[in-house]
């Protein structure tokens, strides 16, 4: 009989909720949502990305990634403004309001990582975290830990 509670796939989706539902409880304060924290997060790292960059760095479709920014734009958080050298493209900029929460939400995030590993040493959530960017499909070469 297969075993689903100790599949990795079970276990995998089972870990994803509860990470999405600690991201949740910290950022609910702020109206909003992990994927809406995962976008404003790309644009930290660079501000005036397209929707199309968005939806590659998050990997996911673009009319997602549109709902999404559909939403922060109502929130006051980003904004669209037409594309320099394409006319059907925008780029997607925070605001100040935008950028004015990197350090507050950080921290959620933080405190999120720290909840959510809290059983794991520093050593292995290095090594859970290695493996899951190979399971991801990140087309690196990965080494094998030597202990």
């Amino acid at each position: 009989m297969y075993d689903i509670e100790h599949s990795i796939g079970f276990l995998l989706s089972k870990g994803y909720q509860r990470a999405w539902a600690i991201m949740r409880e910290e950022i609910e304060s702020y109206d909003l949502t992990p994927p809406q924290f995962a976008l404003l997060s790309f644009l930290w790292q660079q501000d005036g990305l397209t929707q199309v960059e968005l939806s590659e760095k998050g990997q996911i479709d673009r009319s997602t990634v549109g709902g999404l920014i559909d939403r922060l734009e109502r929130n006051g958080l980003l904004e669209r403004r037409q594309h320099p050298q394409d006319r059907r493209s925008y780029k997607i900029y925070l605001t100040e309001q935008g950028k004015n929460m990197e350090s507050t939400l950080t921290a959620c995030a933080e405190r999120t990582l720290a909840r959510f590993t809290s059983g794991l040493n520093s050593d292995e959530c290095k090594e859970l975290k290695r493996m899951l960017e190979i399971l991801r499909g990140e087309r690196r070469v990965y080494e094998t830990p030597s202990c």
